[in-house]
C-alpha cells in the first residue's frame, strides 16, 4: 500500500491537534474526499477527518517515507509497552 504524507498549514480550531509545519500520515477515505475533508493520524495518534485546505501535499522518496513509518511503529510499540529497538 503507498504511504501518503500531508504537510498542515493551517490548524485553526483545532490547534490541540493539528501542528502547522507537521508532517501527517494519510489513511485514504474516498468518502471523506468527496466532502473536501482528509483523514489524518494526529497529534492524539488516532485518525479524525480535517479539512483538506489545512494541508499541502509533498513528495519524500521512499527511503524517507520508510523512516518515517519506522519511527511511528516504534512509537506505538513504546506507547504500548512493547520492545523498544534491537541493538546489534
Amino acid at each position: 500500500m503507498k504511504q501518503k504524507f500531508l504537510l498542515c498549514i493551517d490548524n485553526e480550531g483545532y490547534e490541540a491537534s493539528l501542528e502547522i509545519r507537521k508532517l501527517y500520515e494519510v489513511i485514504p477515505d474516498k468518502e471523506a474526499e468527496r466532502h473536501n475533508q482528509v483523514r489524518v493520524i494526529d497529534e492524539s495518534g488516532e485518525d479524525y477527518l480535517y479539512p483538506s485546505r489545512f494541508f499541502a501535499p509533498v513528495r519524500l522518496s521512499m527511503q524517507t517515507k520508510n523512516r518515517i513509518l519506522e519511527k511511528a511503529v516504534l512509537s506505538v510499540r513504546l506507547r504500548e509497552g512493547g520492545p523498544g529497538p534491537q541493538r546489534g
